[in-house]
């Protein structure tokens, strides 16, 4: 019998979510960037066995926060719709900044709502840092009362990642498979092109818009030869985060665009034409219908 679940991953923003589904999953599913509000979808990764028969759809989830807007209300409220619907929560902590305040609020809300739901900590980045300095980390993990099991891991150098899937293949339900093997992701096409121009802004723009801009794909199209034309919209909420953007004689836009074209080739498996354009909403984390329109529900 073959087993398949849904493991939601919870943690502080920043702590390595993102590069640990990835590195789960073996492929580039979900966005990396160590800037604020990276991750505002629930983006799910597949990871599948089909030897050993399980598969695992790792939920990576935006860093819990407290809302303060319409954009952090609805990422705060998916994180909490897919804890309670995942048959296993993989809390992950920082094991560089150890065990701090964000994760104890965390582990009382995940203790809150559990309803017998298996918790399993990973303390990523155990590379960096010595072993006498993750001990204490890992008695302070085990002391939250959440827990259920710990294992130090590096979501960067692959450590510890095997035992820790061990574990999670043992705990979801025995059942069929939910997605195909050689899937690796459920992101509409739209929304995973989309996020990959927003990983370069995010990369390239770095503490001058550390949260303001969002990325929408309007159209993908073929031209009269064939090859694939994405068009995208840039969205910031003012002119002087436009200008960041588009760059002395454009050229920051054109940084982006070419940083971000060979992830999108790779994505859809041949030539694109990246058509991207950059547009100004004031105040759009708050605007209901773009949220709406930009699949963050």
């Amino acid at each position: 019998m073959s087993r398949a679940g849904f493991v939601g991953l919870a943690g502080r923003p920043n702590v390595g979510k993102s590069t640990l589904v990835n590195a789960l999953v073996g492929g580039h599913v979900a966005i990396v960037s160590d800037r604020p509000q990276t991750t505002r979808r629930a983006v799910r990764g597949i990871a599948t066995d089909t030897s050993a028969g399980w598969q695992l759809v790792l939920t990576d989830l935006p860093g819990v926060q407290r809302p303060r807007d319409e954009l952090t209300r609805r990422m705060q409220s998916r994180v909490e719709r897919e804890i309670a619907d995942s048959d296993v929560v993989l809390f992950v902590v920082n094991a560089d900044q150890g065990i701090g305040p964000g994760d104890r609020f965390i582990a009382k809300a995940l203790l809150a709502a559990n309803a017998g739901t298996p918790v399993i900590c990973a303390v990523n980045k155990a590379d960096r840092i010595g072993h006498a300095e993750l001990v204490p980390v890992l008695s302070d993990a085990a002391q939250l009362e959440v827990v259920d099991e710990i294992f130090p891991v590096s979501a960067r150098t692959g450590e510890g990642l095997a035992p820790l899937v061990e574990r999670l293949a043992q705990l979801i339900p025995e059942g069929p498979m939910l997605y195909p093997a050689d899937q690796t992701s459920d992101q509409p096409s739209e929304i995973a092109l989309a996020e990959l121009i927003r990983e370069q802004v995010l990369h390239r723009t770095r503490d001058e818009l550390p949260h303001a801009v969002e990325v929408q794909v309007e159209e993908i199209s073929s031209d009269e030869d064939g090859q694939v034309v994405v068009s995208a919209l840039v969205w910031a909420e003012s002119d002087t985060q436009k200008a960041i953007l588009i760059g002395k004689q454009g050229q920051k836009i054109k940084e982006i665009g070419t940083a971000a074209r060979p992830e999108i080739e790779r994505e859809i498996g041949g030539p694109v034409y990246l058509d991207l354009r950059v547009r100004v909403r004031e105040r759009w984390r708050r605007d209901e219908g773009l949220l709406d329109r930009l699949g963050i529900d």
